[in-house]
C-alpha cells in the first residue's frame, strides 16, 4: 500500500534562489528516499520538478512546486518505504529547511 507525503517549507530566498538551490541539492533528496539510489529522473515545468527515484527496489515518485516563499514538496510512498513514512518525512523536512536556509 503506498502513502503520499506532504511537506511545505517556508523560506526567504526568492523563487529563482530557492529553485537553484533545490536544482543544486537534488540528489541529497533522493538520498534521504531510501539511502543508495538507483535511477533518478528528474524534469522542471515551470516551477515545478517532478521526479522518480528507484530507492530500495522501490519507485518514489514526486514534485516539488517553488514558490516565492515557500516550498511544497509531494512524495508518493510504495509498499515497505510507506511503512516508515513518517521518519523519510521528518528526513526531508529537515534537510530540506537546512538546504533552503538564508545564509
Amino acid at each position: 500500500m503506498s502513502k503520499a507525503i506532504t511537506i511545505n517549507i517556508p523560506h526567504e530566498l526568492g523563487r529563482a534562489e530557492a529553485r537553484r538551490r533545490i536544482d543544486a541539492g537534488f540528489g541529497q533528496l533522493s538520498h534521504q528516499l531510501g539511502g543508495a539510489a538507483g535511477a533518478i529522473t528528474k524534469s522542471w515545468d515551470g516551477d515545478r520538478l517532478n521526479f522518480s527515484v528507484t530507492a530500495v527496489g522501490q519507485a518514489v515518485s514526486g514534485f516539488i512546486e517553488v514558490a516565492e516563499t515557500a516550498v511544497r514538496l509531494e512524495v508518493l510512498l510504495p509498499g515497505f518505504l510507506a511503512m516508515i513514512a513518517n521518519k523519510v518525512k521528518g528526513r526531508l523536512q529537515k534537510e530540506g529547511q537546512i538546504l533552503l536556509e538564508k545564509k
